[in-house]
């Protein structure tokens, strides 16, 4: 088959799931749920390229939202190009969805029935990043976490027909917690962006500076610092097993694959010292396959 631009774009963006640390649409899934949890994907992946400027070169992206090429770099207006696209997704008249993705998105959302609300929190989570580029407190984090986060486990239910109030609790504070670690993991990247997302005050408490984020290597109260933060995460990952154990089939191997990526993804960073200024500590296959397993088996006694 010839590949096309728009194919090469979908190609690109859904490529990078690859370096989730938890797989977002694996095998043993049936084919119509990983066909819909890539496009729920795209949409978020493609949402953070725009707010963290990381588009393909040459300005496709853009035009395909109506923009041009140059605007590319003009994130605030590419959400707000991007947002007027979702809206056709859901629209049942007018004309299509004119990015790829969102109109490979169009199909799930009526399958499933979704509702917009998840996808513009993901949406006011990038304008917000364009905004705000420090957090005062845990409450402020955990607030931006409500919109960049915690809609990709709501839909995750949505989709797969299991949302109930308990089980969006509990899965709100595994992607709150899977946010925090990723934070953790992307300190000295989030840096050279100029955005800190460790909370002020906890910075203060442990008498870290900006300027120590920006060492070579962690020092003892930057270390102390994310061990603290990664300690936070870890306490929100133990609503994990309680929520595999409300779901059963496929699904629960699905859920138990996202909080074990999350408890492996802290074990590389206890592994590394609580160093995460070099570089994102990544968690091995081998951890994953562990972690995962302790959460099934964690999840068994939850039931």
């Amino acid at each position: 088959m010839t590949s096309t631009p728009e194919t090469r774009i979908g190609d690109a963006t859904l490529g990078k799931a690859a370096d989730e640390n938890f797989p977002v649409a694996p095998f043993f899934l049936p084919r119509a749920w990983r066909g819909d949890l890539m496009a729920v994907y795209g949409f978020a992946r493609l949402v953070d390229d725009i707010g963290d400027g990381d588009l393909a070169p040459g300005g496709a992206d853009a035009r395909h939202l109506g923009l041009e090429p140059e605007q590319s770099d003009d994130r605030l207006a590419m959400l707000d190009a991007f947002e007027a696209d979702l809206h056709r997704v859901f629209a049942t008249t007018g004309e299509e969805p004119r990015h790829p993705l969102l109109r490979d998105l169009r199909p799930t959302v009526r399958r499933r029935a979704l509702t917009p609300e998840p996808f513009l929190g993901l949406i006011e989570a990038n304008r917000q990043d364009q905004k705000i580029r420090r957090y005062a407190t845990y409450a402020d984090l955990a607030a931006y976490c409500e919109l960049s986060a915690n809609p990709v486990g709501r839909l995750v239910l949505a989709l797969t027909g299991t949302t109930s109030p308990e089980r969006v609790r509990r899965s709100d504070a595994v992607c709150t917690a899977l946010q925090i670690v990723e934070h953790l993991q992307d300190v000295a990247e989030d840096l050279e962006r100029d955005r800190i997302y460790l909370p002020a005050e906890d910075m203060a408490r442990f008498r870290v500076a900006e300027t120590d984020l920006a060492a070579p290597s962690a020092g003892a109260s930057v270390r102390a610092l994310i061990a603290y933060e990664a300690q936070r995460a870890s306490e929100l990952l133990d609503e994990g097993p309680p929520l595999v154990g409300s779901v059963d089939g496929r699904l629960k191997l699905l859920l138990a694959g996202f909080v074990g990526g999350g408890r492996s993804a802290l074990t590389a960073i206890s592994a590394a010292g609580f160093d995460v200024l070099p570089g994102p500590p990544k968690p091995t296959k081998p951890s994953l396959l562990r972690e995962v397993g302790t959460v099934l088996r964690r999840a068994r006694g939850e039931r």
